[in-house]
């Protein structure tokens, strides 16, 4: 069975990407879970990433299993769990992010959609102005549902590689994301590291080489002097784990948690400048 054409449909998040590259910059993509430390003040986040330089930002949809998250995120999304978050407030924050001008995609593991339902969720993401979604556990081949949607309500549609990702995967992949391919530099769960993996750069060269038009590097990033590592060859660099840890650093301060947050996100937008 044929993909849908990726190509066929205008992306937001391969725009911003462009864009960034048009001003000699990677695109800088900041993830925020929504709901940490509540999610008045994660959408107030987000929207100060957008002001400090952030060209794509990931809203994380809270689920019970994070399994490819770092402690850091674990921990987030499960007090925005207990808190109470759910997808309503997620598809409220993109609404309010989205507002800024930002392409904003969703991150969330496949369960949360799948009850949700994937036309519904398709529908109400490209109706509170998403650009797409992000889809760190499923797999091409298993997305006949989201690919048919996505292209209904002209959503992007984002998909990881590895560096275990064989040729092969590497083709289907990259034919079916629209705006980025993720390239997941290391190998194991997400977390802020003092190195990016070593293996970053060919993993890039191969993903475009199997037919990727962007590929954004995420996994590891913690400062501007990985970020500008990475803008050398990367589209994009892709910061999680840094940012939910200077959130919760703050111990309960929004004000000082945002005002930290503008400062990473400063030195990480100097950063992904080429």
């Amino acid at each position: 069975m044929s993909q849908p054409d990726a190509a066929a449909v205008p992306s937001r998040s391969g725009a911003a990407i462009d864009a960034a590259a048009a001003r000699g910059a990677a695109a800088l993509v900041g993830y925020l879970p929504v709901g940490f430390p509540d999610v008045d003040t994660s959408i107030a986040a987000a929207r100060a990433m957008v002001a400090e330089g952030v060209d794509v930002v990931e809203l994380g949809l809270p689920y019970s299993d994070p399994g490819m998250d770092g402690e850091v995120i674990q921990d987030a999304v499960q007090q925005a769990l207990d808190a109470g978050t759910r997808t309503r407030h997620v598809l409220r924050a993109v609404e309010e992010v989205a507002a800024t001008g930002a392409a904003v995609l969703v991150m969330s593991y496949w369960n949360p959609i799948l009850r949700y339902g994937v036309e519904r969720f398709s529908r109400d993401l490209a109706a509170a102005g998403g650009a797409g979604l992000i889809t760190p556990d499923l797999i091409p081949d298993e997305a006949g549902e989201w690919l048919a949607a996505s292209d209904a309500h002209g959503l992007d549609r984002v998909f990881l590689v590895a560096p275990s990702s064989t040729p092969e995967r590497l083709k289907r992949t990259a034919a079916a994301c629209r705006g980025f391919v993720y390239a997941a530099s290391t190998m194991g769960v997400t977390g802020a590291r003092a190195a990016v993996g070593a293996r970053a750069e060919e993993l890039v060269a191969a993903t475009r080489a199997a037919g990727a038009e962007r590929v954004c590097v995420g996994l590891g990033v913690s400062n501007g002097a990985q970020a500008h590592e990475i803008a050398r060859y990367a589209d994009g660099v892709i910061v999680g784990s840094a940012l939910v840890r200077t959130l919760k650093r703050a111990d309960g301060d929004g004000r000082a948690a945002i005002g930290d947050l503008r400062a990473l996100v400063a030195d990480l937008a100097s950063g992904v400048q080429r």
